[in-house]
């Protein structure tokens, strides 16, 4: 009886139950208890994750496809994308979820049954400190919303296989985690002198689309919608043979799932156990390291040789995924002459090991503050503080934890004399005094 009600008004029975409230009515979105949603959803993925361990796969996909179908699942799909960064930028048909029924009704529509995902929006965006554009693609809010889904049944594999030393996109792991793995391989007076310095030309635009289909544990059909949509640019329809789009909510999971592998690709020849591990010293010969950050890694070693080998055997890994290296960002420099990665600086002074800003950070966040104040030549004080704000303190707090006091006298001083050229052109007239006592207080 029950179950029947839930249908009429538009809900799907699940074995997770669909009443969030305490009555026996259909909940608003404002009634919904999301730590019963999210209790209820990660009970189900830490199933997934214990039957990938026990190496069960149809299990696996038994519980894929009943998170998938869960309403909890779905409602917490669809709140993930209304309230993320992107929640207000629309896709093709113009639609967004901004009011509670929105959001219900979208909830309540989600299907996997004759599911056809509509083309993406392109669009273009400046890359940092280069003229070059990186390709933006935005799906519509009913596709975010199917691929928030659809990450929540993949993400448990994803992190259940991932590689060790792989921090990009992941949870719990940041890019200070990466610097502090870094540090530890390459910190000591024993520790390797190389680095291959690696970059994946195109990732997320290249990966080979058979190879994703062939290896990623999903629904096949919901994943080929995901890939082929096509994209739209000034009115075009574009089809998309190969890639998976940057600014779709499960493509970084494709990404690193494509990814995952290449420590042991390493440890198949410079292996230190049984278990492929190539991080353990006592066996670690060529002091072998690798550290990998979405698309972008570090492998250190104690020849150039070996550095130059293990570049060989990374490029027919990649070949397989239809990747392959980027000639002008792959580096292998010296740990004298230091690399730069994740916007820090690494190098040894004198043998010992210091990371500070890279100067292409430094060059960047410059930039950045000098655009807000041109802009803001007729912003009132508080403001511009306002615009400012967010700009320092987010860089500042990313490289907080290393060697930055130089770096932050320097900028400190750039911001000085730029906020000082902003006030002196508000005021020509007035003197150098009126104008620090207007602008600048204790």
């Amino acid at each position: 009886m029950k179950g029947s009600k839930l249908m009429n008004a538009g809900y799907s029975t699940t074995p997770l139950g669909e009443r969030l409230a305490d009555n026996s009515t259909p909940v608003k979105w404002e009634q919904i208890k999301w730590k019963t949603v999210e209790k209820n959803v990660n009970k189900l993925q830490a199933r997934i994750v214990k039957a990938v361990r026990q190496n069960k796969r149809h299990l696996v996909k038994r519980l894929q496809y009943l998170l998938t179908n869960s309403f909890h699942a779905k409602l917490l799909a669809v709140k993930k994308v209304t309230q993320n960064r992107g929640k207000r930028t629309a896709g093709i048909d113009g639609e967004k979820l901004t009011t509670s029924n929105s959001k219900m009704k979208a909830a309540q529509k989600l299907s996997d049954k004759k599911y056809k995902a509509q083309p993406l929006r392109r669009i273009y965006i400046e890359k940092q400190g280069k003229k070059k554009k990186r390709p933006l693609s935005i799906p519509t809010m009913y596709d975010r919303a199917m691929q928030a889904l659809y990450a929540l049944a993949l993400n448990p594999i994803a992190e259940t296989t991932a590689d060790r030393i792989s921090y990009g996109f992941r949870k719990y792991r940041s890019s200070q985690d990466a610097q502090a793995q870094i540090f530890t391989c390459l910190s000591k007076r024993n520790s390797a002198q190389w680095t291959l310095e690696g970059d994946i030309k195109g990732c997320f635009d290249n990966i080979n689309h058979e190879w994703l289909l062939n290896n990623i544990p999903m629904d096949k059909s919901i994943l080929k919608q995901f890939l082929k949509a096509g994209f739209v640019y000034n009115r075009h329809l574009n089809p998309t043979k190969t890639g998976t789009a940057q600014g779709g909510i499960i493509s970084p999971i494709l990404a690193n799932i494509t990814l995952d592998g290449m420590e042991n690709a390493i440890a198949t020849k410079y292996h230190s156990n049984k278990k492929g591990i190539i991080n353990k010293i006592r066996y670690n010969l060529h002091k072998v390291n690798f550290v990998r950050y979405a698309d972008d890694f570090i492998v250190t070693a104690d020849s150039e040789e070996v550095a130059k080998d293990i570049a060989d055997i990374i490029r027919l890994f990649l070949k397989d995924r239809g990747l392959e290296l980027s000639r002008e960002k792959t580096l292998i420099t010296h740990i004298d002459d230091g690399f730069d990665f994740l916007g820090w600086n690494f190098r040894k002074y004198n043998g010992k090991l210091l990371i500070k800003p890279s100067n292409r950070s430094i060059e960047t966040i410059t930039q950045s503050i000098s655009n807000v104040i041109k802009k803001g030549k007729a912003l009132s004080q508080s403001s511009l503080i306002k615009k400012l704000n967010p700009i320092i303190v987010g860089w500042s707090e990313y490289h907080r934890s290393v060697v930055a006091k130089e770096t932050f006298s320097k900028l400190d001083f750039r911001l000085w004399n730029m906020l000082w050229t902003w006030a002196k052109r508000r005021h020509p007239n007035k003197s150098h005094q009126w104008i620090v006592n207007r602008y600048w207080h204790r």
